[in-house]
């Protein structure tokens, strides 16, 4: 064989090989995927219509159906035949621990995207805009923050809503006792059984909460409210930079897609489980801004 020849073959299968070696240094969630054979969804037990279970306790929901999307991503990014899901529940406080020590690899659900969260986890673009506010029984007839005053109120430990409410009562002097719940199934039902006069949490989570109550027509959401519109966010391990590049195609794919329609109204306009109830909330002017320009920006005012 010709020198040249030679050399020129040697030099085609070294960069051959260099090319294949660095195709596989994965990093992050994808290595870790990928060596596992699974990926780890968190969930929440009772985000209606974002992340809860079912009546055969089967997680569901808008959260949970982007998630199917990002998987599916990962599955093609790794080309895998194929990618087992795994579940575990997790509550507002610990989501993102469980994230940060690699328990679960994505936290689907109804988490606000915050600067003060950034510093501890990433996200991927925006899947839904919502405000704090709080429910009160009709009976009560408490219509503003300004009525809860000396009042029992109750908001999820670890959650935004609770630091908020804990910020006004500080700065208007409310006197309020504020409850921390493990999470929003049990703060509904400190309201419903009259230990606590109000519920601070997304106005989203309130309309679900209430539409699947026992009685929907005894509880009102009020119009006060403790933040501007916040986005909400699929929650990712911070500095996973290869992982966040495939969360953020796919979920821009998707919201830029007329799929994202069909999707929203499948949880938030129609009949959905376990009660066949129908939110009845079409999407917002600002989130239909949001979805045709992708965006995992904390600030409020971006949107």
């Amino acid at each position: 064989m010709r020198k040249d020849l030679f050399l020129a073959l040697t030099l085609a299968t070294l960069l051959s090989g260099q090319a294949t070696a660095m195709a596989d240094e994965l990093t992050g969630t994808l290595a870790k995927v990928k060596e596992l054979g699974y990926i780890t969804i968190g969930h929440r037990e009772a985000s209606v219509p974002f992340s809860y279970f079912d009546d055969k306790r089967q997680p569901v929901g808008f959260a949970i159906d982007i998630c199917a999307k990002i998987v599916d991503a990962v599955k093609r990014e790794l080309k895998l035949d194929k990618l087992e899901v795994r579940y575990q529940l997790v509550t507002a406080s610990a989501r993102i621990p469980l994230l940060a020590n690699g328990t679960i690899d994505l936290e689907c659900g109804n988490t606000t995207n915050n600067a003060e969260r950034q510093q501890q986890v990433w996200y991927t673009n925006t899947h839904f805009l919502t405000a704090s506010r709080f429910v009160s029984k009709v009976e009560s007839k408490i219509s503003s923050i300004s009525d809860l005053k000396g009042k029992t109120i109750v908001s999820p430990a670890g959650s935004t809503n609770i630091k908020q409410a804990l910020e006004f009562n500080s700065r208007l002097n409310l006197g309020m006792r504020i409850i921390p719940a493990q999470d929003q199934a049990e703060a509904f039902l400190m309201v419903e059984t009259d230990r606590a006069v109000a519920f601070v949490q997304d106005d989203i989570v309130l309309a679900g909460l209430i539409a699947n109550a026992k009685d929907p027509k005894a509880y009102v959401i009020s119009e006060d409210a403790f933040s501007k519109p916040e986005p909400y966010g699929i929650m990712l391990r911070k500095d996973d930079t290869a992982f966040k590049a495939v969360a953020d195609a796919a979920t821009a794919s998707l919201y830029q897609s007329p799929e994202i329609a069909a999707l929203y109204d499948k949880w938030f306009t129609q009949p959905i489980p376990p009660k066949s109830v129908n939110l009845d909330i079409p999407m917002s002017p600002a989130m239909k801004r949001a979805f045709a320009k992708p965006t995992d920006s904390p600030d409020p005012s971006t949107y």
